[in-house]
């Protein structure tokens, strides 16, 4: 796993979500290309972070001006890819090395969901990446 750091203002979001749901993430990304913060959480700790009926992500939101995303952690690749793409459901994962050191990842989904796996104008997928990126330094992601 790569050597993250985080910035002020992402502990200080990680600190608020604390503060609000009990659940301490283990990761924020915060995204500005989509105006929003990513929170990796334990995938036990997910239905307390969100809150019943979404209660505690909309007082969040509310809080931060942001939209806010929960996603389940895993150090398993091909597990975090599932999350990471959710509610797609994923097929198949392959890694490859490129002959440049490229680290890349293939991902199958069915062709009839591959809507859902990308997202509104990419927003899913971009998610994907961010958390890829971050955590098993995957220079890119692929969705066949």
């Amino acid at each position: 796993m790569p050597n993250i750091v985080l910035t002020p203002e992402e502990l200080r979001y990680m600190q608020t979500f604390t503060l609000l749901t009990g659940v301490t993430p283990i990761d924020c990304i915060v995204d500005e290309r989509f105006d929003r913060i990513i929170f990796l959480v334990k995938p036990e700790d997910v239905s307390k972070a969100i809150g019943k009926r979404g209660m505690i992500v909309r007082r969040l939101k509310e809080l931060l001006k942001k939209d806010i995303e929960i996603v389940p952690y895993s150090d398993n690749l091909e597990q975090m890819v599932k999350n990471a793409l959710a509610p797609a459901e994923v097929q198949s994962v392959r890694v490859t090395k490129r002959p440049n050191g490229m680290k890349v990842v293939y991902v199958r989904v069915d062709p009839s969901k591959k809507g859902f796996a990308i997202g509104k104008g990419g927003r899913n997928v971009a998610r994907a990446r961010l958390i890829l990126k971050r955590h098993f330094d995957v220079d890119s992601l692929v969705v066949v």
